[in-house]
């Protein structure tokens, strides 16, 4: 059984092992693989029967030249890089990781909060600048300090992350309001359930954990933003695509928003024409929620049940059937 990862640098830069899928057949890693490069993909994949991708893709012209092609494994929870209706159209199952990265990116939206209040880096590298040591006071700031306190707290999206996201946030003494597009009823003890205009309307954060959809795309934009709370802090930590970035930059440079806290963009890496990249109060954070290792390695643990419950005829998490 011939394995090929494309693209395996990002899931483990060399702090993980793929001993387990050496375990399940011949394996060739490549840290990168061209995202462009269509004829290179396909020489790449050749006439192996196991191809794991994270951010390659794998298109229709890839899989009818792939002849011996018989699963496609993601190592991500979104699998918009796979031509899915075409890997159905030859039997090949596509998998995908639902859930991986809950308490990571839970806990890195709040970080991005709380650097949006307290601004410890932007401090640190003050005092290490010699002017806490020049200074005529005991302290100083360059910002204004934000309690968390009583404020309230939008969330977009109520799945785990948004849920995780969320208990954080109520520990913080943080009322949390939150919109979810599902059909199924949640109704947490830690959280009211509201429209989207009046969590628009109330929350002093707002929070994006929704999957990226026809009816998501650009959902934060000139009209949502203007029925918002004047000084308002966004946080994204979902998908790029959310957001109109061009829209959010005008109104973090007019003062509608008050900060911008982003671990996505639309195009990534970032285009360094990004008007975002040029915005007041807007940190940007290279799509690393995700990243830390124990995140990783559950990633890397459930890439490998789903490939062994593929290769013992009853597969999981298949996103084609």
């Amino acid at each position: 059984m011939e394995i090929v990862i494309l693209d395996g640098y990002t899931e483990n830069p060399g702090d993980l092992s793929w001993d387990g899928f050496k375990k399940l057949g011949r394996l060739t890693v490549y840290d990168r693989t061209s995202l462009t490069d269509t004829s290179g993909i396909i020489s790449r994949i050749n006439d192996a029967e196991i191809v794991i991708t994270n951010k390659t893709p794998i298109n229709k012209a890839v899989i009818e030249n792939c002849s011996n092609l018989k699963y496609i494994g993601v190592l991500a929870t979104g699998y918009n890089v796979v031509d899915i209706d075409t890997a159905k159209a030859h039997n090949i199952p596509v998998t995908n990781i639902p859930t991986y990265g809950t308490d990571s990116v839970a806990q890195f939206t709040i970080a991005l909060l709380l650097e949006i209040c307290h601004h410890v880096g932007h401090h640190n590298h003050a005092v290490h600048e010699g002017r806490w040591e020049k200074n005529d006071d005991f302290c100083f700031w360059d910002f204004p300090l934000m309690e968390l306190s009583g404020k309230k707290i939008g969330i977009i999206g109520f799945g785990r992350i948004g849920q995780a996201t969320a208990r954080i946030a109520k520990s913080l003494g943080m009322k949390v309001l939150f919109y979810n597009d599902h059909p199924r009823t949640i109704s947490p003890d830690f959280a009211e359930n509201v429209e989207l205009d009046e969590l628009y309307a109330e929350s002093d954060v707002i929070s994006l954990h929704c999957p990226l959809t026809p009816s998501t795309r650009n959902m934060i934009d000139r009209d949502s933003i203007a029925r918002m709370k004047k000084g308002v802090i966004l946080l994204n930590t979902s998908r790029g695509q959310l957001i109109a970035e061009q829209d959010l930059a005008q109104a973090l440079n007019s003062g509608k928003v008050y900060a911008a806290g982003l671990d996505v963009v639309s195009r990534e890496p970032i285009n360094g024409d990004n008007p975002l990249l040029f915005a007041r109060n807007c940190i940007i954070t290279p799509h690393i929620a995700w990243a830390p290792k124990e995140s990783r390695q559950r990633l890397m643990e459930a890439a490998l049940e789903n490939l062994r419950a593929f290769l013992n005829g009853s597969p999981v998490n298949v996103v084609n059937k």
